[in-house]
C-alpha cells in the first residue's frame, strides 16, 4: 500500500516536472511577440520625440500585466501539449496505461499546475491590470506635458485624447507646429464638433495639466440638436484637459479594479455601464481559460505522438486562434447588447470546455480523435498523387 502511494507520488512529480520548462519558454515567446507590436512605436518615442529611455522602459513594465493576462493561458496550453506529446512520443503514456493508470489518473499534475496558473492569472487581473493601466496613463500624461508632440503623429488619425480624434497633414516635432489640421470633438455627445484649420501649434500647460491647440485660419462645424452651425475663425484656442476635475486622470474601464467595475457610480451612462460589465466578466473569464486549456491540451498532446515540438506549436497556435476569434466574436455581440455581458464573456470557455470534455473522454477510452486520422490520410493521398506523377 505504502509502495503504491510512493510510486504514484513519484509519477506525479515526474509528470509535473515536464510542464514548467515549456511553460516558461511559452511565456517568454508569447510576451515577446505581443511586445513586438509596441516596440516600433516606443522606439519612435525615444528617437523622434525625445522621450527619455527610462520612461519608455517603465511603459513596457506597465504593459506587461495586460499581456500576462493572455500569455499565461497561452503558455499553459503550449506547455501541456508539449509535455504530454513528449510522454506519448516516447511511449511513456503507453507504459503508464499498461500499469493500470488511466488518463484520469494522469490528471492531478497538470490540474495542479493549471490551478497555480489560474491563481497567478487572477492576481494579475485583480491587481496587475488596473495598476499597469493607471500607471501607464499617468506616465503618458507626464510625458505629454513635457513633450506634447508625443500625442500627435502626422497623417494618422490620433485618438490619444479621450473623446477626440486629431489629424494633422504635417507635424514638426521641434516647433510643435501643424498644418492641415482636423479635430473631431465628441467630449460633449450632445454637440459633436469638427474643426478644420490650415495651421496650428501645440502648447503645454503643466500647471493646469492641459494641452492647448492654437489654431489658425479655419472653421468650426457643430451639430446642435437637429440644427447645424458653422463659424469661420482666424485664430482659435482649444484647451484639452489631461486630468479630471478632481485633478487625477479620469479612469477608463481598463484602469478600474474589479470592485469599481462591479459597483459603478450612480448615473453611469448605459453604454459605459455595459463596457464595465464586459470588462469585469472578461477579466474573470480569461484566468479560468487555464483550466479549459489544460483539459483540451492533454488529449491533443497524447494524440500527437510522432509529430514533435513543431506540431505542438502549430496545434497550440491553431487552438489559440480559434479561442480568441470566438472571444472577439462573442464580445462583439455583447458590445451590441445582443447577448448579456456574462454570457458574451464566458461563452468561449463553455464551448471549449464541452469540446475538451469530448476529446478527453475519447482519448481516455482510447478511441481515435476525428481529426487525428485526417493528417495521415492527407499525407498518404498527396504522396500517392506525386508518386503517380513521377512515374509518368
Amino acid at each position: 500500500m505504502y509502495h503504491a502511494k510512493f510510486m504514484k507520488k513519484t509519477l506525479y512529480a515526474y509528470i509535473f516536472k515536464e510542464i514548467p520548462p515549456p511553460f516558461l519558454v511559452g511565456m517568454a515567446t508569447f510576451t515577446f511577440v505581443l511586445l513586438m507590436g509596441r516596440f516600433l512605436k516606443l522606439a519612435e518615442m525615444v528617437v523622434e520625440k525625445g522621450v527619455p529611455l527610462a520612461d519608455v522602459i517603465w511603459m513596457v513594465v506597465y504593459l506587461l500585466p495586460n499581456f500576462w493576462l493572455f500569455t499565461i493561458p497561452m503558455a499553459l496550453l503550449l506547455a501541456i501539449l508539449l509535455a504530454f506529446g513528449r510522454l506519448s512520443g516516447d511511449s511513456e503514456i503507453t507504459a503508464m496505461k499498461s500499469c493500470g493508470i488511466s488518463l484520469y489518473g494522469l490528471l492531478p499534475p497538470p490540474l495542479v499546475f493549471s490551478i497555480l496558473a489560474c491563481a497567478a492569472c487572477l492576481l494579475v487581473t485583480i491587481y496587475g491590470v488596473p495598476w499597469g493601466n493607471s500607471s501607464f496613463k499617468q506616465l503618458l500624461v507626464r510625458v505629454a506635458q513635457a513633450s506634447t508632440g508625443v500625442m500627435v503623429k502626422e497623417k494618422v488619425f490620433n485618438d490619444a485624447f479621450p473623446g477626440m480624434v486629431i489629424y494633422a497633414d504635417s507635424f514638426e516635432a521641434r516647433g510643435q507646429s501643424m498644418a492641415g489640421v482636423v479635430i473631431h470633438d465628441e467630449r460633449d455627445p450632445r454637440q459633436p464638433t469638427t474643426i478644420f484649420a490650415n495651421s496650428g501649434a501645440l502648447l503645454s500647460d503643466p500647471q493646469s495639466r492641459s494641452i492647448e491647440f492654437h489654431l489658425k485660419d479655419g472653421s468650426i462645424h457643430r451639430s446642435e440638436g437637429v440644427g447645424y452651425r458653422m463659424v469661420d475663425f482666424q485664430e482659435y484656442d482649444l484647451r484639452v484637459s489631461l486630468a479630471s476635475e478632481s485633478g487625477a486622470p479620469s479612469k477608463s474601464e481598463g484602469e478600474m479594479t474589479l470592485r469599481e467595475l462591479l459597483h459603478p457610480p450612480p448615473q453611469t451612462p448605459a453604454r459605459q455601464l455595459l463596457a464595465m460589465q464586459l470588462e469585469f466578466h472578461s477579466r474573470l473569464a480569461l484566468p479560468f481559460a487555464c483550466l479549459v486549456f489544460m483539459l483540451l491540451a492533454m488529449p491533443l498532446g497524447i494524440q500527437n505522438k510522432r509529430s514533435g515540438k513543431a506540431a505542438g506549436f502549430s496545434i497550440s497556435i491553431g487552438v489559440l486562434l480559434l479561442y480568441y476569434v470566438a472571444l472577439s466574436a462573442f464580445k462583439g455581440l455583447g458590445e451590441r447588447a445582443l447577448l448579456p455581458a456574462a454570457l458574451a464573456c464566458w461563452a468561449p470557455n463553455l464551448i471549449f470546455l464541452l469540446l475538451a470534455a469530448y476529446l478527453f473522454e475519447k482519448t481516455a477510452s482510447e478511441e481515435p480523435l476525428p481529426l487525428s486520422t485526417l493528417y495521415p490520410r492527407l499525407s498518404a493521398a498527396l504522396s500517392a498523387r506525386f508518386s503517380r506523377k513521377g512515374q509518368r
